[in-house]
Formats: C-alpha cells, structure tokens, sequence
C-alpha cells in the first residue's frame, strides 16, 4: 500500500419519513427537464447508470431521499463507513476493439436501404483504446454529487473540522477510474459542501489531509487471492454456464434478429459482438446522455431481457454465488469494516472522540459482488444457469439494480440514548445506492451491533484470508 496526494439485532423502525430537498441550479441558472431515458435503460447490469436505480436524481443530482426511515433523533450516528463503486467510466480497451468490429461490418453494408443501418454508419466511432476504462466527466459528477448527497443526510459525520483534522479516512484501489473517483468525491465535500474555495489551479487547499490510501490488497483482493484466479479467473471452463448461454435458443434468436436488422451475416456475428453493440447504446446513454443513440434502436426490450441474463450469468458465476471462493475472497475487506466499526464502539463505549468517523473505500463492482454474496443478500433460491433464464425473470440477482457506476454500500454505526437494554445501545443500519437495505437474516432494515457481529460470526472469526486463498497442490504421489 502506498500514498496518492489528492489533487482530487432488529426491530421495526419508526414510520415517520422525512424528506431533505436540496434546490439544485444549472450553470445557467435553469432546470431543463432531463430527455426520457430508452427502453433498454435498466438492463446494462454493470453498465448501468446510477440514476436508473434513483430516477429522481435525472431531475436533480443533490437531491437526498435517504433519511426516510432511517433512526430517530434519540440515536446519534457515530460512523459511516462505505465501499464505493468508481464513478461512469470510458469503456475498456477491449470493448473498444470489439466496438470497432462490430462497426467496421455496418460499414460494409454499402447497398442497404435500412434507415437504422445509415444511421449506425454515420455515427461518430469516437471511441479510442486509449481510454481503457477511464473516468469520465459524468463520473466525476457522480462522485462529487454523491459525497455532498451522503454529507447533507449525516452533517453530524462530514464536517469541514473532522476533514481537516484528518478523521476522515479514504482507501482506494490503484486503478486510475478510482483513485479519480476518491479524488473527486473528496473535491466534491471540500468544495462543494464545505464550500471550502478551490485554487486557481483548481486543486484542493493546502490542507493538512490530503491524502488518500491505496490499497489492492483490500480493494483489489481478487487479484491477490490465488485459489480465486487459478480457480476461477484463469480457468476456461468456469464460465460454462456463461459459455452455454451464448448459444442458448434465447441468445441465438437475438443473433438471428440482430443479422436481419443489420444484413450482416449470423456467420459472422457472435454474442460477444452484439453484447458489445448493446453496451454501446449504454455507453452513449451513461456518458453523453444521449437516449436515442441507433445503437439503441437495434434492439428491442426481449433481446434486452437476454443480453441482461447474459451480463448477470458472467456476475454470477465471476463475482458472485457461482463459486464459494469468489465471496470467500472478500474476507479481508469484510473484516476491515467490522474493526472500524468495532474500534467506533469502544471508543464510544470509554466516551472518547471516534477517531475516524468516516471511512470511504473505493474500488469495483467486482469489489462489491464478492461482499454482498458473502453476507448472504440478492440470493436466489436457485443458482442461475444457462437453462432456466425463463424461470429468472423474477430474481434478485440483478446487477443494473445492485452494481451501477458509483453503486455504494453503506454501514451506519449508531449510539442510542434511550437504548432499553445495554444491547440495544449501539445498532447499525445497511444501505445500498442510498437506500436501506433490509439484513438477509432479520429482513428488517436495523439491527443492533451485537446481533449483527453474531449473525457474522462464522466470517469475523473462521475466514483467514490466508487459508481461503491458499491453493492447495496436488502432489505427484496423488495423481
């Protein structure tokens, strides 16, 4: 780990709901109705904008709709500690190349008479491989605004005093899309919510915290879990079910469609061609905001259903239930928010000052898939597999609606005055994209401190990081 500078246990709750509104101006002094979002909006997966999760924020990004049902005034808020997905992202290198093939067929479509075909052709093929994955402008605002959203709800936490005292806490992963959201985020509350004023380079004062902590071993711990990339990530044959599904009746009819609509031939078109077609339409829709992109009107909502099983297939099997090493390998990071969470309540419990009050991580979907898979939530009671995308439609597992660009999960550490028993005293709240998220065990939206460690005990005291990684090799002797 290394430093950046910054240039950049249960019950019910109570029914009131209160509302914090924030009027939000444009530059120009004006609210402009936002476009009407395509069709195919919510059905991205992990190329989903965040708004398609929150709609209200289309109207207005600094409004807040968090504080419903969150606890009464008699429970004060004593940490806030997150992992937060990077921001609205350029697509990789990768997509990129696949973007310029898919492309370069349309374009060989000289005699066509469809409309939607001279319209894909005259698009702009503004993509480069130099942008692998990089932030964007949108990014950067969904980061800023996001850290001003989380600051109005808990004002009590994200102080200016607790900034520059260094109580705040910010760890991200070393990819260049998140250290630019982290830096971005912190600009966001600097400037914007402290209104502390910005440079005339535009950089952050002269602080004394302004620094970040990048940490791959945490944020990254995919990368550094070696039975996850032998087993998984390197493994040809992990990714069978998804495999299997790209030549599933369901995806071969949206190959057939796609053929008819472009005259391409289906010889040369593949799912992984026309996934990247899709993702373009999501690509112009979350960075340009441009709705109506013809790549989006080369498909319809069906083929969207499948495209979006295809992209929850990969999460799945990758990131999520498919295999036991791929939540197992988050261990580490689980175990990290509970010491801070810990370390809060003793603080408190001796009635000192908590030393870090906010504890912001940044990092990937594939950060978040492994840790909400390891506490247990957006299970479904059958595994998804190639066969039974028809009886899925119903599933939790849908990443577009758990891990958009700038998806956050949230713990809130309270203290309870009016606490009946010694128990009740300190309770924790689980948000995800701002909005409660109810405990897998409980189904309510709070627990005390205490029921909640005992609920993850299995994980807080017998997943050694170590032991669940280690690769166990097989002597000659047993083959």
């Amino acid at each position: 780990m290394f430093f950046v500078p910054v240039s950049r246990r249960c019950f019910p709750l109570p029914a009131q709901i209160i509302l914090i509104s924030v009027t939000w101006f444009c530059s120009s002094g004006q609210i402009s109705a936002p476009p009407d979002p395509p069709k195919l909006a919510s059905y991205f997966g992990t190329k989903t904008r965040y708004e398609q999760v929150n709609p209200y924020l289309l109207e207005n990004p600094l409004l807040t709709k968090i504080k419903q049902d969150l606890l009464p005034g008699t429970c004060t808020p004593l940490q806030i500690v997150s992992v937060i997905r990077h921001g609205t992202r350029y697509p990789t290198s990768k997509q990129i190349k696949k973007m310029k093939k898919i492309h370069s067929l349309i374009l060989q479509q000289s005699d066509s008479q469809s409309k939607l075909v001279k319209d894909l052709q005259k698009w702009d093929m503004w993509y480069d491989e130099w942008m692998d994955g990089q932030l964007v402008k949108k990014g950067e605002e969904d980061m800023k605004n996001l850290a001003y959203r989380l600051a109005s709800v808990f004002p009590s936490l994200f102080t200016a005093e607790k900034f520059k005292t260094c109580s705040m806490k910010f760890i991200t992963s070393s990819k260049h899309r998140c250290v630019d959201s982290t830096k971005s985020f912190v600009n966001g509350l600097v400037h914007t919510y402290f209104g502390i004023p910005k440079t005339p380079e535009g950089e952050l004062e002269d602080l004394p915290c302004k620094e970040v902590l990048v940490n791959d071993t945490l944020m990254r711990f995919f990368d550094h879990c070696e039975k996850f990339v032998v087993e998984v990530e390197d493994n040809d044959t992990a990714m069978h079910q998804v495999d299997k599904f790209k030549e599933s009746p369901e995806m071969m009819k949206v190959v057939h469609k796609i053929s008819a609509r472009l005259g391409v031939p289906e010889s040369e078109l593949t799912a992984d061609l026309i996934q990247v077609a899709f993702f373009t339409c999501s690509f112009e829709l979350a960075i340009n905001n441009v709705p109506h992109s013809p790549w989006c009107d080369l498909f319809d909502e069906e083929d969207a259903l499948v495209l979006e099983y295809l992209n929850d297939l990969k999460q799945y099997w990758k990131r999520g239930y498919g295999y036991d090493i791929n939540s197992r390998s988050s261990c580490s990071l689980f175990q990290h928010i509970f010491m801070h969470l810990d370390y809060a309540v003793s603080e408190s419990r001796r009635s000192l000052q908590i030393s870090t009050p906010v504890v912001m991580q940044f990092g990937h979907a594939e950060t978040l898939l492994p840790l909400l898979s390891l506490m247990g939530l957006f299970k479904d009671e059958k595994p998804l597999t190639a066969d039974n995308f028809a009886t899925q439609s119903e599933r939790s597992y849908r990443s577009g609606r758990i891990v958009p660009y700038a998806s956050n999960l949230v713990f809130v550490l309270y203290h309870c005055d009016l606490a009946k028993t010694p128990e009740e005293e300190y309770q924790v709240q689980l948000m995800l994209n701002e909005n409660l998220l109810p405990f897998p065990h409980s189904s309510e939206p709070v627990c005390t401190y205490e029921d909640l460690k005992k609920q993850y005990s299995h994980l807080l005291e017998s997943c050694n990081i170590k032991e669940e990684c280690e690769l166990i090799k097989t002597s000659p002797d047993e083959l």
